[in-house]
């Protein structure tokens, strides 16, 4: 029996079981080794570790999980289940794992626009968070993907990163005229022609080709498509979930389920990895808080 275990090793599942082993906590985690950023080059944004590429940065925080005694397995968590006060998990290799309290952090995955070609440049020329790529996307020309109405947001706010910003609605005409002032008066051109194609070198993009025949040059594409959870888990266990698809918490980063506690980009709007780990830590310190009231005679 684990005090804790906690499904996700990227920041989030990773800062919370410091915290955890800290606390003398005997902590499990689980790590699918499919993070949510493994395609990008570099981690921007979190402070002492800007920059840093994403890989090198979860082995460095599984180096220093190790002098506290916390175990991480390589597996997939199938199915979990909550009864009489704890947790049963069940592993893709069959294995069965039992805990008082379980921490999710098993992030979302990104809904990559249906287009030839964007393969090799997602997550180096393409991306989704301005936030973490709009400083090195700064001055270029931008193309922010967006079907029907859903780019307008990210393009007005690319705005703050480069002058030449275009709206590619790819063949969907449905912007109001409202919507179109809107753009127009900051900025920000639009194209609702269909895309053929994306072209570049390498990594790099550099073309943007539409079905009419045209070819518009852009050097990095932002795209607005959503995204999905990357696990079941929230759902078999019974979580309610905002209208964003995001899994709803309380205080410290609680659930609706007594023991279960959500951290990190499965629980969150703001979807950057510093406030993932930080909700980690926040989970982690409830967690232990929740654990020692149970245990005090």
């Amino acid at each position: 029996m684990y005090d804790v275990i906690i499904v996700g090793g990227g920041p989030a599942g990773l800062n919370a079981a410091m915290i955890l082993g800290r606390s003398r906590r005997k902590v499990l985690v689980f790590d699918s080794g499919e993070p949510r950023n493994r395609w990008s080059d570099s981690m921007n944004g979190f402070l002492s570790s800007d920059g840093v590429k994403p890989q090198d940065f979860l082995k460095k925080g599984r180096e220093e999980l190790k002098k506290y005694n916390v175990k991480i397995v390589e597996k997939v968590v199938i199915s979990a289940t909550y009864s009489k006060g704890e947790f049963i998990v069940n592993s893709d290799d069959l294995k069965v794992y039992r805990s008082r309290k379980l921490l999710l952090a098993t992030g979302l995955k990104d809904t990559l626009p249906e287009l030839e070609g964007i393969e090799p440049f997602y997550g180096k020329s393409v991306h989704h968070c301005p936030y973490c790529d709009g400083w090195e996307s700064r001055d270029k020309d931008i193309a922010v993907y967006g079907k029907d109405r859903n780019g307008i947001g990210t393009a007005l706010g690319l705005k703050t990163w480069s002058d030449s910003v275009t709206l590619f609605t790819d063949g969907t005409d449905k912007l109001r005229q409202v919507d179109r002032d809107l753009l127009h008066r900051n900025g920000v051109e639009v194209c609702t022609d269909a895309i053929a194609r994306l072209e570049g070198e390498g990594t790099q993009l550099q073309r943007i080709v539409l079905k009419n025949g045209t070819v518009r040059q852009q050097q990095a594409m932002f795209f607005a498509t959503g995204t999905k959870q990357q696990s079941d888990l929230g759902n078999q266990l019974g979580c309610e979930f905002t209208n964003k698809g995001v899994i709803k918490t309380r205080r410290l980063q609680k659930s609706n389920i007594p023991g279960l506690y959500v951290a990190g980009d499965a629980a969150r709007d703001m979807q950057l990895v510093i406030v993932a780990a930080a909700e980690g830590a926040r989970a982690a310190v409830a967690i232990n808080m929740e654990l020692q009231l149970e245990d005090r005679k």
